[in-house]
């Protein structure tokens, strides 16, 4: 088949009078009408705006609908597994083609649901649980430490060298597409800053060495500057939140080709509405103090041309929604500078380099993952929002 388009933005540049071609539920050609054949069946969307099917790079597919991290401990798998169905079905109306779950005790069964045809739903590429030093972001400090040693909420502990070999390795095993690990203390954990370091070099080392041996990224949650560089100087590939960034860090994430996911919409929304929606003190304190510092770690991070990519840290909640997440494009364009189109990229060919498959952007061998938006996202970036119709490898599936 093949897919003629009014204005096509295929990730990498926007063209009029658009053409790509689909063999296999893959890109096999794209460009205009002109400089592309034809092969096999017209979908005729000549008067549209098409775009590729949004990547978001960091959320939680964990089927939350509480900000309170006590609550995400206390809830059963069951039902959180049956919530994060319906996160999918609304993710999928919302666009959004493939997600990175960086940190969920229930993402791995949904993403194999999915791929076996039980549901519709995006491209789910996870973590599982992510992986935290005891007192780090990812433990529950309000708890017993034997409570949840093993794994609670979204994260696993680990302590020492070998024991984070073990951990890493159980990911793999457990069939995780890739490792998510805490360098820096965050703004939902209560005894720690986002600006303190953790993890050893040696930890951080041992967990990149294993999840590298068997071909799965690297993701470290790291908000201020010190937690960021040990990441870089130990291998890993992208870097989630980068609050504080100085001048060296971005050299590193240029030196190493990370990709900088800085997930603004979640603060965005802590912020301007987290204390109607049960955000801990401790939390709406934390974001608050971090708020102006991120938003200019985000433009200098683009000056100095350091890929960014889209993602928002939504995890299911009235105040983070499932299906809402488009709300990190309009803010790349509103509150860092972000043309339309460049916000587009993010959130396409840019984040599909978070995703250790052929996703992300309307280029050949990648998959035939698009949307047909309402209108030109050049004349108003709230377009994003107009989702008409979303194909996944070729097929209408919205």
């Amino acid at each position: 088949m093949y897919v003629d388009c009014g204005t096509l933005f295929t990730g990498e540049a926007v063209v009029s009078d658009g053409r790509f071609v689909v063999e296999d539920g893959r890109v096999t050609a794209v460009g205009t009408r002109d400089d592309v054949d034809a092969v096999g069946d017209r979908v005729d969307r000549s008067e549209d705006v098409v775009v590729p099917g949004f990547v978001d790079a960091h959320l939680h597919l964990k089927g939350a609908r509480s900000m309170d991290p006590m609550d995400w401990a206390a809830g059963t798998t069951a039902e959180s597994a049956a919530r994060a169905v319906a996160d999918a079905g609304s993710l999928l109306d919302a666009g959004f083609t493939t997600i990175r779950d960086v940190g969920s005790d229930v993402a791995i069964g949904v993403r194999n649901a999915i791929d076996a045809g039980e549901f519709d739903g995006p491209r789910v590429y996870t973590s599982g649980r992510s992986i935290s030093q005891t007192g780090g972001h990812g433990d529950l400090h309000m708890l017993p430490r034997e409570w949840v040693k093993d794994g609670a909420g979204i994260s696993t502990l680990a302590d020492g060298e070998d024991e984070c070999r073990r951990v890493a390795r159980e990911r793999h095993r457990d069939g995780a597409d890739l490792l998510k690990i805490m360098t820096t203390g965050g703004v939902l954990s209560e005894k720690d800053s986002p600006t303190e370091a953790q993890f050893t070099d040696e930890e951080v080392a041992a967990l990149v060495e294993e999840a590298h041996r068997v071909g799965m990224p690297v993701a470290s949650h790291a908000q201020g500057a010190a937690g960021v560089k040990r990441a870089l100087e130990n291998g890993v590939d992208t870097i989630e939140h980068g609050f504080h960034l100085d001048e060296e860090c971005l050299d590193r994430m240029l030196e190493t080709d990370a990709t900088f996911v800085p997930t603004l919409a979640i603060m965005y929304r802590i912020v301007t509405e987290g204390e109607d929606h049960g955000v801990p003190e401790h939390g709406l304190r934390k974001a608050r103090a971090a708020r102006e510092a991120h938003f200019d770690a985000v433009r200098r991070a683009k000056e100095a041309g350091v890929p960014i990519a889209a993602g928002t840290d939504f995890i299911g909640p009235d105040l983070v929604p499932h299906g809402e997440n488009a709300l990190e494009l309009e803010l790349l364009v509103e509150e860092v500078g972000f043309s339309p189109d460049e916000a587009i990229a993010a959130a396409t060919r840019i984040a599909g380099r978070t995703i250790p498959d052929d996703v992300g952007g309307l280029a050949p061998g990648n998959y035939a993952d698009f949307l047909v938006l309402g209108g030109d996202p050049r004349d108003d970036i709230g377009h994003v929002y107009d989702v008409e119709a979303v194909f996944k490898g070729g097929d209408r599936v919205r």
